[in-house]
């Protein structure tokens, strides 16, 4: 009816069947990873993590495992100063800067 042969439809329904049990225990390793990462680690990181462990994977294997458990890597935003919004009291201002521009600059 879809121009599948036989022996394609039945090995298809076949393989959906059984689990790939060597794919759920990498899922299982990348999963632990990450979450001892505290969700920072991408791809790279991880695939290096289970070199040093012994395996042997490639970072294409770890990015889909990772897509397929919706992992994405979070770094940390830089860091925000506080603008002061009062002047502070307690500290004087004894340069008393002003930074008014009094003339215009020279152009070259």
């Amino acid at each position: 009816m879809f121009d599948v042969t036989r022996s394609c439809y039945y090995a298809q329904r076949l393989r959906r069947r059984t689990p790939d049990v060597e794919r759920l225990r990498l899922r299982s390793r990348v999963s632990e990873l990450f979450s001892q990462s505290r969700s920072s680690a991408g791809s790279r990181s991880i695939l290096s993590l289970m070199r040093e462990d012994g395996e042997q994977v490639s970072r294409f294997k770890v990015r889909s495992l990772m897509r397929e458990l919706d992992l994405v890597s979070k770094q940390p935003g830089s860091h925000a100063y506080k603008r002061a919004t009062v002047e502070r009291l307690d500290i004087p201002n004894t340069l008393n800067r002003e930074f008014g521009e009094t003339e215009s600059p020279q152009v070259f």
